[in-house]
């Protein structure tokens, strides 16, 4: 460890914001600058622990007490080689991730945790700026062709994987840009495209192709995909989950991406039809689903000049600290306040929404009623009760649906290559990534279903060691670096 004291003589810091009044003006990123000293006072507070449950917190297995130390010790270059082996974009998850590795902390038993995910962005824009990350080409093909379906985390990392082990990697990717949900999902204020384009070139130097606006079936026959010795299927979960009550036909019920993907498509300078119906200047915006896609909903409907906005959440409102059935070093549902929360919006728990009332075809109210859970007595999931007079009318002129992601979408090439599908819809593959369809594998969401950017990142990687195995008989290609914790 750098500074055996470091935890002690240390208090967390993070970088300050801009002021919310001031950022909600634009769709740049938000943190202002960290002076060097203070980012190594923080990697300082690392403990180096006997057994680093970060390492397990983490789906990539990070080698965080390694590049901690790294940094106290002013060793840049050495520590983005050590964050490089064990994640491919760690200027996304920099930015991204929730860090369930800080909740993992040890020292985050009774201190606020080390700032994992802060020193981690910090290591990869500091090599980006003195020109440490530089084009990995293979020193030799093997002459195997390997098509990676969608260009999210998972696709991208799977293909980087692939590349570097020798392979011809064609990407293929049905939006105009490359980056699936991290283009057309995340919002700019909280990582702008740039850093998606500065990765990609990178890649297309190492040698991977990208293919954009890819319509199977129509523009790309579907034949083409049998030129290939190894097809993977990174499609991700992009079925929204609706919300069939009384009332959902009418106009101005939007799901979230739909939103959130015209407004990334507006800031990147695509052409765009007016569509008034998706925006949320001078209207009161009921934002329903508290997770993430809802947090960047309001973030958005702020930034349109939204006259009010609310947030429905169904479950209980959590608590601020830990759960007691859920100990170090689970991850926690704990409240959480995100940037977009800061910027305004009332919040509502235990929330049910009954029904969508309009006028002249277009939503203008929403009724609603306080719910409880009510235990199974043979074990099952609660059921939901409505509390007794507890109804409630809001106005309502654009309802967006963040309710979660059931799975991939039915029809395309999933359907064309004829994978089997798992009862929850998503792709069933074995334990080696690989589907019911030989030389077909999956990875991300559309294969483990709605997760995170880590986690996409994670089976990206693993896939494409999967895939090597298969088509090499043996792959040099890394292991995750360790396990991961079980969630609660």
């Amino acid at each position: 460890m750098g500074k055996v004291t470091g935890f002690i003589e240390f208090k967390r810091e993070l970088p300050k914001k801009r002021k919310a009044e001031e950022r909600v003006k634009d769709y740049r990123e938000f943190y202002l600058p960290f002076p060097e000293e203070k980012i190594r006072d923080q990697a300082a507070r690392c403990m180096d622990c006997g057994v680093p449950t970060c390492h397990a917190g983490c789906p990539l297995g990070n080698l965080i007490p390694d590049w901690n130390d790294l940094v106290y010790n002013n060793l840049w270059k050495d520590a983005i080689d050590r964050l490089h082996a064990t994640n491919n974009f760690p200027e996304f998850t920099g930015r991204l991730c929730p860090a369930p590795c800080e909740e993992a902390c040890v020292l985050s038993i009774n201190e606020p945790a080390v700032t994992i995910e802060e020193i981690e962005k910090q290591i990869i824009e500091r090599a980006f700026k003195e020109g440490w990350v530089l084009p990995v080409r293979p020193q030799k093909r093997t002459m195997k062709k390997v098509a990676v379906i969608g260009s999210g985390p998972a696709g991208l990392a799977a293909a980087q994987q692939l590349n570097r082990a020798g392979h011809f990697v064609t990407v293929y990717e049905r939006d105009h840009k490359v980056g699936g949900l991290l283009r057309y999902g995340i919002p700019d204020f909280k990582m702008e495209k740039w850093v998606i384009d500065r990765r990609t070139q990178l890649m297309e130097a190492e040698g991977i192709t990208f293919k954009t606006d890819v319509q199977w079936g129509d523009n790309v026959p579907f034949d083409e995909l049998k030129g290939y010795d190894a097809v993977v299927l990174c499609v991700g979960a992009t079925v929204g989950r609706d919300l069939p009550v009384e009332g959902r036909d009418l106009k101005g019920i939007v799901p979230a991406m739909e939103f959130l993907a015209r407004q990334n498509r507006a800031v990147g300078g695509e052409p765009l039809e007016e569509n008034e119906l998706l925006n949320a200047k001078g209207k009161h915006v009921i934002v329903i689903g508290g997770g993430d896609t809802g947090s960047d909903c309001i973030g958005t409907s702020n930034r349109h000049g939204a006259l009010s906005v609310t947030n429905f959440e169904l479950l209980p409102k959590p608590p601020k600290g830990r759960p007691e059935n859920q100990p170090w070093p689970y991850w926690p549902m704990r409240l959480r306040t995100s940037t977009s929360h800061e910027e305004g919006v009332h919040r509502e728990w235990s929330i049910n929404t009954k029904k969508f009332v309009g006028k002249n075809g277009r939503v203008t109210q929403l009724v609603t009623s306080m719910i409880e859970f009510e235990p199974d007595p043979n074990g099952g999931r609660p059921k939901i009760k409505d509390v007794p007079d507890t109804t409630q009318v809001w106005s309502a002129d654009l309802v967006l649906l963040a309710l979660g992601f059931t799975g991939p979408e039915p029809g395309g090439v999933v359907e064309h290559l004829g994978v089997e599908l798992d009862g929850r819809g998503n792709i069933k593959t074995d334990d080696q990534y690989a589907t019911t369809v030989p030389g077909v594998f999956a990875a991300g969401d559309g294969r483990r279903g709605q997760s995170l950017i880590v986690w996409a990142i994670s089976e990206g990687r693993e896939a494409a060691r999967a895939v090597d195995v298969a088509l090499m008989g043996h792959s040099d290609l890394p292991t995750k670096g360790a396990g991961d914790l079980p969630r609660a």
